[in-house]
C-alpha cells in the first residue's frame, strides 16, 4: 500500500530511437537506450533513457542476479555528474517500480480517474507528465530480483534475495555498481520508497551509508511509510495498531459522510487534530490499562470511538473496543452494503455477501492494477523498445510468500521490524541526510498516525524531517490534485539539498 480534478494542457514532444535489437534470445544483459523531449516544471528537458539490465556478480566472480532497470538522464545539462540522482523503489515485498514509476516520477502517467473512479476494461491510456522530477534530478527506477524482469542467475535462486537483510544489499550493491559505470559519484544522492520501499529504504541506509567506503546519502523520499512495524501489526499483546489506526478511520468516516455528527468540526484538519489528541491520550491510557480500566472510562471511550468512527455502540463493545482495520473497511458501510478500500479508503466497492466479517478484495487495488499493468507493457514496448516476451511482474505473491523478515539476526532487530533507528543514526553522522514524508489521510495501510509515532521516537531528529499531508491514500498521487502538491513538495525538497 486518496482525491477534485485539475485540467493541465500542456504541450510534449517525443522522439525515440532504438539503439538495439528486438527481443533478446540469450541471457547477456539487455539495454535499450532512447532519446526524448519532454516538458516538466515548465522546462523543456532533453533526455535519454537507458532501460534493462545489470547483472550482478558474488565474490567469486559468478553472475548471481539480474537488475531490471529504467534510469532517466537529462542531456540539456552542464556538469551532469552533480545532477542530483533519486534511485526509485516500490514495497510489497514483491513489487516492481511500476507505481512510482508510473504515477509521479516519470515522464508518462498512467490516465487515472481523480476520485476514486473505477478504471474500466481496456483500452487505457497514457499522458505526459508536467510534474516529473527530470528538470531538476536523474532518476533510476529499480525492479528489485523476482519483479518486473528481475531474476536470480546461475546457481542462485529468487530465495537467496528475498528478505530484509538479503533484499536491501543486492539493491545496495546495484546502486554501488551504477553510480560506478556511470561515473555519479560525486551526484547528491537519494533513495525513494513506498510503503514496504521505504522499510527497504530504511535497511538500504544502513548498508549504504554505515562502515568504511559508504555512500552517504543527500536523504530519502518516504512515501506512505512503513518503518517500524510495531505501529502497524494486529497481534496479540500489541495495542499500539488500535491507537495509530483511529485518526485513518476517522478520517475515513468524516470522508464518507458516517459520523454522527460532522457538522461539528470545521475542517477535516480540526477534526483529525481532536481525534489525534484523544488518541494520545485517554485512548493510550485506556489500552494500556487492559482489564485495569473503570466502567466510566470504558463508556467514556466507547462514546469516543462512535463519535470520531461512527462505528455502532454495539460493534464497538464486541470488538473489545479495539478496531482491526480489515474488519473496520467492511463495517464502516455494512448498512449501505459497501465497502471501503485499504489502500485509498475513498474507494468503494460491492460484494456478493455482506454478512462476512471481511471483505474479499481492496477496492482500491482492483480498481487500478489493470491499467498500470497495460500502460506499463506498452510504454516499455513501444516507447523505450524494450522488447521481451517474458511477463513483467507487477506484484509477485511468490516473493512476498517466501520473504525473510528477520534482518539478518542483528541484535538491533529483536521482534517487530523496525529500521527507523538507522534513519536516525544517518542523520547523526550524517548532517545532510534529510528525511521526506509523504502521507495520504486516507491510507489504510500505512497510516499516518502510525508514521508520525515512528518519526516521534528512536532518535530522529525532527528538525531534518519534513512532512506533508495529502487528501488521498497510500498512492496519493492518483488524485489529481495531491500529484501536482506531492511534486512539488518533492521538488523543493531536492532545491534546498542544494544550498
Amino acid at each position: 500500500m486518496k482525491r477534485l480534478p485539475i485540467i493541465i494542457a500542456i504541450v510534449f514532444t517525443f522522439t525515440s530511437t532504438s539503439l538495439f535489437a528486438e527481443t533478446p534470445t540469450s541471457n547477456d544483459p539487455q539495454m535499450s537506450i532512447t532519446s526524448h523531449k519532454g516538458k516538466f516544471n515548465g522546462q523543456s528537458v532533453s533526455y535519454n533513457v537507458h532501460a534493462g539490465d545489470t547483472h550482478l556478480v558474488d565474490k567469486e566472480g559468478k553472475p548471481k542476479a539480474s537488475i531490471f532497470s529504467t534510469a532517466y538522464f537529462k542531456t540539456n545539462t552542464k556538469n551532469s555528474e552533480n545532477r542530483p540522482l533519486i534511485f526509485v523503489f516500490n514495497g510489497g515485498p514483491g513489487s516492481s517500480s511500476v507505481w512510482l514509476h508510473m504515477g509521479v516520477f516519470g515522464p508518462k502517467l498512467v490516465n487515472l480517474p481523480s476520485d476514486a473512479q473505477a478504471v474500466s476494461a481496456a483500452s487505457f491510456s497514457m499522458k505526459s507528465n508536467p510534474h516529473s522530477l527530470l528538470d531538476v534530478a536523474d532518476m533510476v527506477f529499480i525492479d528489485p530480483v523476482g519483479t518486473g524482469y528481475s531474476k536470480a542467475l546461475g546457481e542462485y535462486e529468487g530465495k537467496d534475495f528475498w528478505g530484509v537483510k538479503e533484499d536491501a544489499v543486492v539493491m545496495s550493491e546495484f546502486v554501488r555498481y551504477f553510480i560506478t559505470q556511470h561515473e555519479r559519484w560525486n551526484s547528491p544522492k537519494y533513495l525513494a520508497g513506498e510503503s514496504y520501499g521505504t522499510t527497504r529504504a530504511g535497511a538500504m541506509v544502513a548498508e549504504l551509508q554505515e562502515g568504511w567506503g559508504s555512500i552517504d546519502l543527500n536523504g530519502v523520499f518516504l512515501i506512505s511509510s512503513i518503518v517500524d512495524f510495531q505501529t502497524g501489526d494486529f497481534t496479540d499483546g500489541n495495542d499500539i495498531p488500535y491507537m495509530t489506526f483511529l485518526p485513518t478511520y476517522a478520517a475515513t468516516a468524516w470522508y464518507h459522510d458516517a459520523l454522527p455528527n460532522k457538522d461539528s468540526w470545521p475542517s477535516l484538519e480540526a477534526f483529525l487534530d481532536e481525534v489525534r489528541d484523544f488518541a494520545l491520550n485517554q485512548y493510550t491510557t485506556f489500552l494500556f490499562k487492559g482489564a485495569l480500566a473503570t466502567e466510566a472510562e470504558n463508556n467514556l471511550v466507547l462514546e469516543q470511538l462512535h463519535k470520531y468512527t461512527g462505528l455502532s455502540r454495539t460493534y464497538l463493545k464486541n470488538t473489545n473496543l479495539r478496531i482491526n482495520e480489515f474488519y473496520f473497511m467492511k463495517e464502516l458501510l455494512r448498512d449501505r452494503g459497501q465497502v471501503v478500500g485499504r489502500l485509498d479508503s475513498r474507494y468503494l466497492g460491492t460484494e456478493r455477501n455482506n454478512v462476512e466479517a471481511r471483505f474479499d478484495a481492496d477496492p482500491s487495488g482492483y480498481a487500478i492494477d489493470g491499467a498500470y499493468t497495460a500502460v506499463m507493457q506498452n510504454y516499455l514496448a513501444k516507447d523505450l523498445k524494450v522488447k521481451r516476451l517474458e511477463p513483467y511482474n507487477i506484484l509477485s505473491s511468490e516473493v512476498f510468500g517466501n520473504w525473510n523478515w528477520l534482518y539478518g539476526g542483528s541484535p538491533r532487530q529483536q521482534g517487530f521490524l523496525n529500521v527507523t533507528p538507522y534513519l536516525a543514526t544517518a542523520q547523526h553522522q550524517n548532517k545532510d541526510f534529510r528525511i521526506f514524508v509523504a502521507n495520504g489521510y486516507y491510507d489504510l495501510a500505512t497510516p499516518f498516525f502510525a508514521t508520525e509515532h515512528s518519526m516521534n521516537h528512536h532518535g530522529i531528529m525532527k528538525e531534518k524531517v519534513t512532512m506533508k499531508y495529502y487528501q488521498a491514500g497510500h498512492m496519493m498521487y492518483i488524485h489529481h490534485p495531491s500529484l501536482k502538491q506531492l511534486a512539488d513538495d518533492m521538488r523543493e525538497f531536492v532545491e534546498q539539498g542544494k544550498n
